[in-house]
């Protein structure tokens, strides 16, 4: 596995002194696993909800109950309150979230297998990310886990647009 985007990320939290947590659904601990094989990634990394079901997101990441049944677990709405919930929960400077589809079952016309929706919050404003991915569950996954990286890279560069 290429750590390199995991490092760059390090040096720039570690810089600015900025700490991170996440809130991850699909990716199932992923995010915080790629995160955490950088030494020293105590320093600016809190911790992570996995919150892979629906109760998991309400009772831990105080995701709304409307927002879920009006939008889905795979939404823009739902991964900006994982995000915000994340990062208030743990005390971070950054929340990141994801929340996916990755197969081979779940997927609908609307929301097909591959589809997956990203969340920062952090105290200048929120962003989300929609991406779709191809291939079995263990490369969405993979793939989900790149771009959430890849994701707070653009934040941290100042590539985030209202």
């Amino acid at each position: 596995m290429d750590t390199s985007l995991a490092v760059e990320l390090g040096e720039l939290l570690r810089e600015r002194g900025l700490t991170l947590a996440l809130a991850e659904s699909c990716t199932g601990g992923l995010i915080g696993d790629r995160i955490t094989n950088v030494a020293g990634s105590s320093d600016y990394f809190l911790g992570a909800i996995v919150s892979y079901a629906i109760d998991a997101k309400i009772n831990l990441l105080g995701v709304s109950d409307d927002t879920l049944n009006e939008h889905g677990a795979v939404s823009a709405q739902t991964v900006k309150e994982m995000a915000h919930g994340a990062r208030h929960v743990l005390g971070a400077d950054i929340g990141l979230s994801v929340s996916g589809i990755a197969g081979p079952g779940g997927g609908t016309t609307v929301k097909p297998v591959g589809l997956v929706w990203f969340g920062l919050s952090a105290e200048d404003g929120s962003w989300t990310q929609e991406k779709r991915f191809h291939g079995d569950r263990i490369e969405v996954k993979n793939k989900s886990a790149d771009e959430a990286l890849r994701f707070l890279l653009s934040y941290l560069q100042g590539q985030l647009y209202d």
